[in-house]
């Protein structure tokens, strides 16, 4: 019998050496993915939607600047792109690169075809998984270039943001598939006809301003696991949001457990414009804030088109050192 288990010993730890030596060393993956080919504009007009996208609906300033220029962000401020938002979460540490035209530490050594690449395709100039925190991969070829384009325009700030380091869960989970590059789902639109439409407001609360990342329940792999827009998805309580933890809220019309339940399209375009209402939330509510009538009216008539769910979110916010739910 303890022959028998002693083997039994040595096959466990001989296997659990083998997955960790498999782990280490196939976890740093290298995908394959087209190229859009876009062509860079300075037409002011197609600028200016790109500028609109990145301080507005698509909240690329949310994540690209330091912690600290946060409340300028809020406060309307369009502060440079230069990186520096931090977050760990099970996978990870994740830092959010400087998106200006510097060479050394900006996009400056980036081609047009990469940069459309890397957020059409999710996959990095390095041929790397850029790991899926915003899902532009719908994105329209008109609003892509647009903010390729004004990326291009704005002035190169030398600021050397340390890559994303990955947990041994998370190589785990690249190592076997689990994580891996997502391109698009649909074939990309060329231009999307603005509207206050339901199919407007889809297309600006999925593929630009990314609401259902957050108010959709998912998995460690960035997976959905929940039904579309029920809420239920955990922000534990961490540095970045200053020990705060929030469960990102129902936005379905459930009558029992929905917020837009009873919300008319004004209390909808109030609650956008009033700001930000807790601290340290992870809702980008300063770029929102900014987002014009017409995009928050479609957003309203897509959201109040969807089937009711029921989940219940008792609570929301959780103040440093309050137990969350497991």
């Amino acid at each position: 019998m303890k022959k028998i288990l002693k083997w039994i010993g040595l096959v466990f730890v001989a296997l659990v050496l083998g997955l960790f030596i498999f782990i280490q060393t196939s976890w740093d993956k290298s995908y394959d993915a087209p190229y859009p080919q876009i062509t860079v504009s300075t037409d002011s007009a197609v600028l200016a939607r790109g500028k609109y996208l990145i301080y507005g609906p698509g909240h690329c300033s949310t994540c690209h600047v330091p912690p600290e220029q946060m409340q300028d962000i809020d406060k309307g401020i369009e502060a440079p792109l230069i990186g520096g938002w931090e977050i760990s979460i099970p996978p990870g540490t994740f830092r959010a690169p400087n998106l200006t035209p510097d060479k050394e530490t900006g996009i400056g050594n980036m081609s047009d075809a990469e940069l459309a690449r890397s957020l059409r395709h999710q996959v990095a100039a390095d041929e790397g998984l850029v790991f899926g925190f915003m899902q532009y991969q719908n994105m329209s070829e008109e609003d892509l270039t647009a903010i390729i384009s004004y990326l291009r325009s704005t002035p190169a700030i030398r600021n050397e943001v340390a890559p994303s380091e990955y947990s041994f869960m998370g190589k785990a989970l690249l190592a076997f598939g689990m994580i891996k590059p997502k391109g698009p789902t649909k074939a990309p639109l060329k231009s999307v006809e603005k509207g206050i439409t339901i199919a407007y407001g889809e297309y600006i609360a999925n593929d630009v301003a990314a609401c259902k990342i957050c108010h959709t329940k998912r998995d460690l792999s960035g997976a959905f696991i929940g039904e579309d827009y029920a809420g239920g998805e955990v922000f534990p309580q961490d540095d970045i949001f200053n020990g705060y933890g929030f469960i990102s809220p129902n936005l379905t019309k459930d009558g029992e457990s929905g917020l837009l339940a009873n919300w008319t399209e004004q209390m909808f375009i109030d609650r956008f414009r009033a700001g930000r209402a807790v601290k340290n939330s992870p809702m980008a509510w300063g770029s929102y804030a900014s987002m014009e009538d017409v995009e928050l009216k479609a957003m309203y008539l897509y959201l109040k088109s969807l089937e009711p769910v029921q989940n219940v979110i008792n609570q929301t916010v959780y103040t440093p050192g309050e137990k969350m739910p497991d």
